[in-house]
């Protein structure tokens, strides 16, 4: 997958209802997206082989009949389940399939029916957990019961696998007795743009290599604020929005902005170290690290080019930040909650582009969100985002309530994790998927995102953006260096990721 929009379902049906006032036709749709599955199935299982096609009473199975269709006139064996009732376009697309059709909620599968499954049951519309007999056929592909065999490696989902809320990324539950849903789809083919789902939560581990299948005669334009996934590009130039404002084309260093990173006391330097040094790596023209005047002995090391200066007080930081040649600050890491409580109100007071990360979180959940304005990022993980905005729950849709809390506080919100959520108060969104790099799981790998954060906005770049490219450059580092990787390693690493880049 590559950076592309992210359309939530009812974005996506209003989409698909656009297209059909223009004139094309629903049938027209459902044989594109059936054949292009088929197409994928093809150049997954070159030789023709045995396929059991699931097909459910909505557009979903509709697409089912098709893909039936197409690979039996590829030469494939293909034995069909379907149910007694249809939308009039499956309906259609039944009647044009012309081979035989089971009753799907009477079969009974065996592993050695076919080479592929396909889950042609649900689409993205269902909402309600599954169930009866339907239900049941889910456990057997998707569910792990004792020594149950089940058949998710070998399925081909259209759209997404039944049971999965697109919205969310979470299982819909599956009745008592069944089981759990815990295993993934061999592929997952999807139309037009990703949906969240495919990214959040149990999403990516669902729904296995998923592939987007363009469908539309025409480019619809995108819809405002529904999200931007971003992902390592899988060709070079792909991301070249995002490496253009991160190309240096002259000027001197105040040119480039000036990043203010505030420390804690004595012992406790090391975080706002890897915050500072990942903005200097980032491109930031000047990084100041501000400790107490009593821990400056601390950070006497290097790098060198990392300019120091004592900040005492909330006092001696609002005198600081008179220097308008400073444009962005970042407050938490390693500061002490106390020590940085004091600190935030000179902070919003002057108006900067800010990162507010760890102890400066803890301090705000008390203090609460008054001066907070749209240059503020917040990056909590699960647990700080809980103090901050407990009546939110991330384990019912991560996005809704990511977008919500960006709403609340009048502030960025980039909520940290395997499906890292960035949004803005605006309702502007977007998704991070980090799955693939476990090892970004690691002491002092969040200082290194609130520096590069840091280091974009003293670059001038908008906040939602900022936090977006920071949470890419973070996560195509990590992939860079790979297993073994400490949170060091990751500042250094920079500069290679922007060279991939350019």
């Amino acid at each position: 997958m590559t950076g592309s929009e992210v359309l939530t379902t009812v974005a996506m049906r209003a989409l698909e209802s656009r297209v059909i006032a223009g004139g094309t036709t629903g049938l027209a749709l459902m044989e594109r997206a059936g054949a292009a599955v088929a197409g994928h199935i093809r150049l997954r299982w070159p030789k023709a082989g045995r396929a059991v096609v699931l097909c459910g009473p909505g557009n979903n199975g509709g697409d089912g009949y098709v893909i039936a269709r197409h690979l039996a006139q590829a030469g494939w064996q293909v034995r069909l389940l379907g149910t007694d009732t249809a939308t009039p376009d499956a309906a259609e697309m039944r009647r044009r399939w012309a081979g035989g059709v089971e009753p799907l909620t009477k079969v009974a599968l065996n592993t050695a029916d076919a080479e592929v499954y396909v889950d042609a049951i649900f689409g993205i519309g269902l909402t309600r957990p599954p169930e009866g007999e339907i239900a049941a056929i889910l456990a057997r592909l998707y569910a792990r019961t004792g020594d149950a065999q089940f058949y998710g490696p070998r399925t081909v989902a259209v759209d997404c696998p039944s049971g999965l809320d697109l919205d969310s990324g979470r299982w819909l539950p599956l009745p008592q007795g069944l089981g759990v849903p815990d295993s993934g789809t061999r592929l997952t083919v999807t139309f037009h743009s990703l949906k969240p789902g495919h990214l959040l939560a149990d999403g990516p581990t669902a729904c296995g290599e998923v592939v987007v299948a363009p469908i539309f005669d025409f480019q619809p334009a995108p819809s405002s604020g529904e999200g931007w996934v971003l992902r390592p590009p899988t060709e070079p130039g792909i991301l070249t929005a995002t490496a253009a404002p991160l190309a240096k084309t002259g000027g001197h260093k105040f040119t480039h902005g000036h990043a203010l990173i505030l420390a804690g006391g004595f012992g406790y330097g090391g975080a706002a170290r890897l915050a500072a040094r990942a903005a200097l790596r980032v491109g930031a023209g000047l990084v100041t690290l501000g400790p107490p005047k009593s821990a400056l002995i601390e950070h006497a090391g290097p790098p060198d080019a990392l300019m120091r200066r004592g900040v005492d007080d909330a006092p001696t930081l609002a005198a600081l930040l008179e220097d308008d040649r400073i444009t962005a600050v970042a407050l938490g890491p390693g500061c002490g909650i106390d020590r940085a409580g004091h600190l935030i109100d000179p902070i919003l007071a002057s108006r900067r582009p800010c990162v507010l990360d760890a102890d400066a979180l803890s301090a705000l959940a008390t203090r609460g969100f008054a001066g907070l304005h749209d240059g503020c990022v917040l990056t909590p993980h699960e647990g700080e985002f809980a103090r901050l905005f407990p009546d939110l729950s991330p384990q019912t849709n991560k996005l809704a309530a990511t977008r919500e809390a960006a709403a609340r506080s009048g502030a960025v919100v980039l909520l940290k994790g395997p499906d890292t959520v960035i949004a803005a108060p605006d309702g502007q969104a977007r998704i991070h998927s980090a799955y693939d790099i476990p090892w970004l799981a690691t002491a002092g790998a969040g200082d290194v995102l609130t520096g590069l954060i840091a280091g974009l906005l003293a670059r001038s770049m908008p906040p939602l953006e900022a936090a977006a490219t920071g949470a890419f450059l973070h996560g195509a580092a990590a992939r860079r260096f790979g297993p073994g990787l400490i949170a060091d390693d990751l500042p250094d690493l920079i500069p290679a990721v922007l060279r991939d880049l350019a």
